[in-house]
Order: C-alpha cells, then sequence, then structure tokens
C-alpha cells in the first residue's frame, strides 16, 4: 500500500503535468496570435506570457522540491554496498537536474525583471 507520502508526491507531479499542458496551450495561443493576419494583440501576447513564466516557475520550484525530497529518502542505509551506491549515483544524477532547473529559475526571474 502507498504511503501517505507517495501519495501527496505523486499528486504533486500529476499537477506538474497538467501544468506543463497548461504552458504548452500558452505557447501555442502566442504563436497562433502572432501568426494573427492582423496583427498580435500585444495585451493578449503580455498577459499569456506572464501566464506562462509564472507557470514554468511554478513547476520549477515543484520538481525541484520533489527531488530535494527524493534525495533525502535514504531506503538503502542498511543494504549492500551495490544498491547504495546506485542511490547514490542516482542522487547525483538528480542534484544535476536541480542545478539546471536553478538555471531556469534564474532566467525566469531576470525576464521577469525586464518585464
Amino acid at each position: 500500500m502507498d504511503s501517505p507520502t507517495q501519495n501527496t508526491s505523486l499528486r504533486r507531479l500529476q499537477n506538474v503535468e497538467k501544468r506543463i499542458v497548461r504552458v504548452l496551450e500558452l505557447a501555442g495561443g502566442v504563436m497562433d496570435e502572432l501568426a494573427n493576419p492582423t496583427g498580435p494583440r500585444k495585451e493578449f501576447i503580455n498577459n499569456h506570457c506572464r501566464e506562462f513564466m509564472k507557470m514554468i516557475k511554478d513547476i520549477q520550484v515543484t520538481l525541484r522540491d520533489e527531488i530535494k525530497s527524493a534525495c533525502e529518502y535514504r531506503p538503502f542505509e542498511k543494504c549492500d554496498y551495490s544498491s547504495r551506491i546506485s542511490n547514490e549515483i542516482c542522487c547525483k544524477k538528480l542534484e544535476y537536474v536541480l542545478s539546471q532547473l536553478d538555471a531556469m529559475k534564474q532566467t525566469i526571474d531576470e525576464y521577469q525583471a525586464t518585464v
């Protein structure tokens, strides 16, 4: 049976998936607006871009929290060495993803500062 923590984590990741779909819809809406024969409406573009950047930031924060949570989870503390090393390697990969997400956050913050 799943623990409450796993259910919460799964729910958060499902929400991230929904946000990603919404982000793609926003990007598609902006592309459609830019292709509008009468020209793009500035307010429409601004609103969509603002929502897009907010959702990207929310996704990044949620994923960072989930990755940190996964790295803190130590199921192999009393297991054999190879399983523990495999877990450590996975944590290193997750830490790398975290660094990439930090870079994304910095880009988003820089973009928002210019808007």
